[in-house]
């Protein structure tokens, strides 16, 4: 294994895990979001063995973050930084304050994420489309999608192409316009350029649109600039949703994938994925899938990302021609 300094953030978490025991370890999870507790997971699982000198630094490095906090907690950043200097020395105590102040940069609008959309449209439609973008790249998706619902079907259009080809804004803008809806900035504001917006940021707002407002925008987008759309069109749904889809939804779209495309993406599917998999098909394919799995080894995780993906394309696919419903934020109630 290489040294620790070497591994990545997720790689010490797991070695972290693995050296705290599965009881502690089962406590820790538990405030970890899905995403987090599954990738974890697969780091747990691909790790054979740790070696001890990597396990003593990845605890050390833990036990020096954990002493910084409590120093910030006590005194703030500058007495936290003077105790770290005492007893670690200057360039373990600046390596380590550097990793806090990231850590606890506050992103752009961070009040806004805490205010009913219906509020923050009043703050925000009549400014300039690629100001609006520019506020929804920031706010949780669901907060964005009922923003965008809200507005007028031009604007929706024009919002959604800026969010989705929004690179970098400069610390500058950010701050005018942060002034100007009376945010608190933040006490560790990094020089540099933050990132928001882009496609996946469109995606997950258009994914909590209601069908009528996504449909308009996509044929929009279709005629404006057809990669984009196609881009966001293939992101839309992503792999996990199928959890979201009904019984009857998932048989018929099972019906139309290869048993083969269908065991490599269920190589690194959460629990939830695989159960409900299981569920709507017999018992023996079940039990093929399994040893399929079992037997199939490391893979590279682009084949499964494309195994993945050509069972989103058939879900789209079957959704376009209305033979299944995938269920979107703020539509109405499906009866069955």
């Amino acid at each position: 294994m290489a040294q620790s300094r070497d591994l990545t953030g997720r790689q010490k978490t797991a070695v972290l895990l693995i050296s705290l025991g599965s009881e502690i370890s089962a406590q820790v999870l538990k405030h970890l979001d899905e995403d987090d507790i599954e990738d974890i997971t697969l780091e747990i699982a691909n790790m054979r063995r740790v070696e001890p000198d990597i396990k003593e630094a990845v605890l050390q490095e833990f036990y020096e973050l954990c002493l910084a906090q409590n120093y910030l907690a006590v005194g703030g950043i500058d007495y936290a930084k003077e105790m770290l200097e005492k007893a670690l020395g200057p360039t373990r105590a600046s390596g380590i304050i550097e990793k806090l102040v990231s850590s606890l940069q506050i992103r752009p609008f961070d009040f806004a994420r805490k205010t009913e959309p219906s509020q923050l449209l009043n703050f925000i439609q009549n400014e300039h489309p690629q100001t609006i973008a520019l506020i929804m790249s920031y706010l949780h998706p669901e907060q964005a999608g009922a923003i965008l619902s809200a507005l007028p079907a031009t604007q929706q259009v024009e919002v959604a192409k800026r969010i989705a080809t929004m690179d970098r804004t400069s610390p500058e803008v950010l701050k005018e316009i942060e002034a100007v809806l009376e945010k608190r900035l933040s006490s560790f504001v990094l020089q540099d350029f933050n990132m928001a917006g882009g496609v996946e940021s469109a995606v997950a707002i258009l994914n909590r649109v209601d069908r009528g407002t996504e449909k308009t925008i996509i044929e929009s987008l279709e005629e404006e600039d057809p990669e984009l759309a196609e881009e966001i069109k293939k992101r839309m749904f992503i792999f996990e949703n199928i959890v979201t889809l009904d019984d009857r939804s998932i048989q018929r779209v099972l019906r139309e994938v290869d048993l083969k495309d269908l065991a490599l993406a269920l190589k690194t599917a959460s629990e939830d994925v695989t159960n409900r998999i299981f569920k709507n098909i017999s018992k023996r394919a079940v039990e093929m899938l399994k040893e399929d799995i079992s037997l199939m080894g490391p893979v590279r995780l682009r084949d499964v990302e494309e195994a993945q993906q050509k069972i989103v394309n058939i879900i789209r696919q079957l959704d376009e021609s209305g033979e299944i419903i995938i269920a979107r934020g703020g539509e109405d109630e499906i009866i069955v």
